[in-house]
């Protein structure tokens, strides 16, 4: 018997691959998750945590790995010097009957214990463990998912593919960067999704990163195969033939090159003809500006209002205006509840007026709030305005839950802090949902009210129209995030406890139309915020009809 070569290591490898996999599968059973990461960052740390999980796996595995090869070698070494001796006189060596008994011994014993040593699996705990987790892994939605949410980023904050290769965002506490395979796959998606502008800018990324000598496992003619197919397709002929040229210099035996290059070159003589004849050029020219394609139009009518609020640019808070807003406390009408301890309240906007309440929720609550809410969340719906169904839209990437007031005290006690500061009635008011923001989070311009063509929207609840609306904000956000108002140019900034509030309706009943609003997309940072919802029923002489329309 070779002295520690019966080793305990397989048996305890089966044991903890046993116990983990166990474990594992009692976890998936409670751990109710779904793909769409990219849309909840509270709900990627768990990936974070499972990534730990799997590193501790590969550590112990290779530790494995180690002690299994250091007692190979140990035996090699061994048997190199006792060969070493019995091969210079094997007579000699044999004469002694205990060398002879051990020679047999060895080659009947000792090197099968050696060969079930090498055949040992140690992979078995590591490849147990990623089996299992690799059912909570991100999809390709979520990759696809997370790298339109860096595009949404550069294009909302107008930052240069350099500036977010490099990583130099604002408020950012770790720094990370893209490699030229990084830069490489975003193009790729965008192109996968036929979106050859954002393919442009992060292919030439790419290829610049390569250029300055960065290792790579993509190649040169790769990218340029995408880049200049991605820049034909947005009108630049003579870009196209310049980097397809290059292509070809690299390899001249690529596939697609030559022909592409002569059908562009075919193109470009059709143009320079129709020049000479003036006649009008069928190819559409590209739109350049500063170096850089101009950006297409999207469906979004006030798309650009809305960015340049997200930026903190186009605000419309005149000096006239800023002498209108007050602060001051709040009692709530004289609310018993509020006498005592009455909230600081700030104008925020002068018409529609919306206010702003400082330290309307702890630490402690809103900790628990998250705590109720995250279980739950799920990508967050939009109800379409023909089929008055919920369903899952690109311009909202956030996930929510909804909370009942059973589901803990802290729940019931903050819906009745809304009602004493509004002096509406929660009663018929939607529950209090959570949304957490995931990669660039974000609530495009909507409504909160339903319109005229959208009359049954709220028809199965049978409470009216939304009349009103109390947004929580349960998080600092570093930079990006705020509540923008497109039609009059307001900005409102997530600050931490504190809470805003306006009205959906004007006391007719009809809609304000202006408090159309945005969440903007969260550039650095977790963005947590719970709202509640007030509707008409039940309200109805807590905040009597006025005179006019529009009072």
């Amino acid at each position: 018997m070779i002295p520690g070569f019966v080793s305990k290591i397989p048996t305890l490898l089966k044991m903890k691959s046993w116990i983990l996999s166990l474990l594992l599968t009692c976890i998936s059973c409670t751990w109710h998750t779904q793909a769409e990461f990219f849309t909840s960052i509270g709900q990627m740390t768990d990936l974070i945590y499972a990534e730990k999980d799997l590193v501790q796996s590969l550590k112990e595995y290779i530790q494995a790995e180690e002690s299994k090869l250091s007692k190979i070698k140990s035996w090699a070494e061994k048997m190199d010097a006792l060969t070493m001796k019995s091969a210079s006189n094997p007579e000699g060596y044999l004469a002694h009957p205990v060398n002879a008994y051990k020679l047999v011994k060895r080659l009947n014993t000792d090197w099968l214990e050696l060969e079930n040593l090498v055949l040992q699996d140690s992979t078995s705990g590591f490849i147990a463990n990623l089996t299992v987790q690799r059912q909570f892994f991100p999809t390709e939605e979520d990759e696809t998912g997370a790298a339109k949410a860096l595009m949404r980023l550069q294009d909302t904050y107008r930052l240069d593919p350099e500036t977010m290769s490099k990583g130099k965002l604002p408020g950012t506490k770790y720094r990370s960067s893209l490699t030229v395979d990084d830069c490489f796959g975003m193009g790729k998606i965008a192109y996968n999704e036929g979106d050859y502008y954002h393919t442009v800018l992060w292919m030439q990324q790419a290829l610049k990163q390569h250029d300055e000598g960065e290792d790579a496992a993509i190649t040169k003619v790769e990218i340029l195969d995408y880049l200049s197919y991605a820049v034909f397709q947005l009108g630049d002929l003579h870009r196209a033939v310049e980097l397809t040229r290059r292509l070809i210099s690299l390899d001249s035996a690529h596939e697609r090159a030559g022909s592409n290059l002569r059908y562009f070159e075919k193109l470009l003589e059709k143009e320079r003809v129709a020049k000479l004849l003036n006649k009008t050029s069928t190819i559409t020219e590209s739109a350049m500006q500063g170096g850089v394609y101009e950006r297409p139009a999207d469906y979004l009518p006030e798309r650009d209002t809305y960015e340049a609020l997200c930026r903190g640019e186009g605000v419309k808070m005149t000096p006239r205006r800023q002498k209108r807003l007050f602060c001051r406390y709040h009692d709530g009408n004289r609310n018993p509840h509020l006498l005592i301890a009455p909230f600081k309240e700030e104008d925020e906007w002068d018409s529609p007026y919306i206010v702003r309440y400082y330290d309307v929720m702890s630490d402690e609550e809103i900790e628990k709030i998250k705590e109720l809410a995250k279980p739950k969340l799920a990508r967050a719906t939009v109800r379409d305005p023909k089929t008055g169904v919920l369903t899952v839209a690109n311009y909202r990437v956030s996930k929510s839950s909804w909370l009942e007031e059973h589901d803990d005290p802290v729940v019931a006690r903050v819906n009745h802090r809304m009602q004493h500061i509004t002096g509406l009635t929660v009663k018929t008011a939607e529950l209090l949902q959570v949304a957490n923001y995931g990669m660039g989070g974000q609530y495009e311009p909507h409504f909160d009210f339903s319109r005229k063509d959208e009359p049954d929207a709220f028809k199965r609840l049978g409470t009216g129209n939304r009349v009103a609306t109390f947004l929580n904000y349960m998080s600092d956000v570093e930079a990006g995030g705020a509540t923008v108002f497109p039609d009059f140019g307001a900005a409102i900034w997530p600050q931490k406890g504190t809470a805003v509030f306006w009205y959906n309706l004007f006391r007719s009943g009809e809609g304000d139309y202006r408090t159309r609003h945005a969440a903007c997309p969260v550039l650095v940072g977790c963005k947590w915020v719970s709202n509640k919802w007030f509707h008409e029923r039940g309200n109805e002489f807590l905040r009597p009809c006025g005179s006019t329309e529009v009072d």
